[in-house]
């Protein structure tokens, strides 16, 4: 009998969800195209300049998979849910740059960089603007209401993260919080809403809410360990803007949590009084590593992941369920 050596595993990837959704994300970003229009030269020109710097474009993704686990694969609405999704996040991520003062986005000059704050906030209202009249085409209150509350949670968690930013006292439960609102309540919101606009069970909805909720959680969590351990090549960022906009994520609270009175000092000169020194991020990349705080907030990340995972339990077999969950292996392991 010939001994057969086990394969290795590949790599996780958004391979599998991109082949099945790709004709639909030609007609999401045809969608999108469309209601960039206006007569305001500069709107479009920066518009084309989000396009054209490209992502992963997991959320609209998100709502074409959700609509096709469902049994909703070829009905009028989820391409144009999924350019909802879409412009609602842009414009958060235009905001965002401008408050975080960013140089760099998806490895480019970040649009407020280049076009300045003003054009970058109110195009990312304009943004807002298209989302919800696109939205209301549908004719589903339903989803409607579920994407004006994610809007409004995703704003609530951008102020939160203003008020637990340079505080060395917040928790980690606090953190999450943050997350959740900020970055996962999309997540939930687009995978929700698959299930709306396919008439399933509110168990269903739900379940697909917090495959959402959990999958967005372990992203962030991941982009967070990123900032103190990736290359800035792979990033697509700045390595270190977290740490020097004092944002206190969880491998900073390990960190902190676990150090000496020196090093908790040394935390809260940076942090909280935005003092740095020469050398101060080679030095909270090694009190994180001494901590194994990045290894932890991984462990955590698989804890979410595996949630994710968990809640699609309840749905049929098939192509499209396991992209779904490669998905989520493909976010807690992605180098960037």
């Amino acid at each position: 009998m010939t001994n057969t050596a086990p394969q290795p595993k590949t790599q996780p990837s958004l391979d599998s969800l991109i082949n099945l959704v790709d004709a639909d994300m030609k007609r999401v970003n045809q969608v999108i195209i469309d209601n960039m229009h206006s007569e305001v030269a500069l709107i479009p020109q920066l518009a084309t300049h989000l396009v054209a710097a490209g992502g992963k474009r997991m959320r609209p993704m998100l709502t074409l998979a959700a609509a096709r686990l469902c049994g909703y694969g070829d009905g009028p609405h989820a391409v144009d849910l999924a350019a909802c999704v879409e412009f609602i996040h842009t414009a958060t991520l235009l905001h965002d740059d401008v408050v975080d003062e960013s140089q760099l986005r998806r490895g480019q000059a970040s649009a407020n960089a280049l076009f300045g704050n003003e054009a970058s906030v109110l195009v990312g209202d304009f943004l807002f603007a298209r989302a919800f009249v696109v939205m209301v085409k549908t004719g589903s209150l339903r989803v409607l209401d579920i994407l004006a509350q994610a809007s409004a949670v995703i704003a609530e968690g951008e102020v939160l993260q203003l008020s637990t930013a340079n505080d060395m006292g917040t928790t980690e439960e606090a953190y999450l919080e943050v997350i959740t609102a900020k970055t996962a309540a999309l997540f939930g919101a687009a995978s929700q809403i698959g299930a709306v606009i396919a008439n399933r069970s509110a168990e269903d909805e739900e379940a697909l809410r917090l495959y959402g909720i959990y999958l967005g959680t372990a992203f962030q969590l991941i982009d967070d360990v990123l900032d103190y351990s990736a290359h800035q090549a792979t990033l697509g960022k700045t390595v270190g803007d977290d740490f020097r906009d004092g944002k206190v994520t969880l491998p900073v609270i390990i960190s902190y949590t676990k150090g000496d009175d020196e090093e908790k000092a040394f935390w809260r000169r940076c942090m909280e009084d935005q003092d740095f020194k020469d050398g101060d991020l080679d030095r909270a990349q090694t009190l994180i590593r001494k901590y194994d705080a990045l290894d932890a907030s991984m462990d955590r990340a698989r804890e979410y992941g595996q949630m994710a995972i968990d809640t699609l339990a309840r749905f049929e077999d098939g192509a499209i369920k396991d992209a779904m969950i490669e998905a989520v292996e493909f976010c807690i392991s992605r180098p960037y």
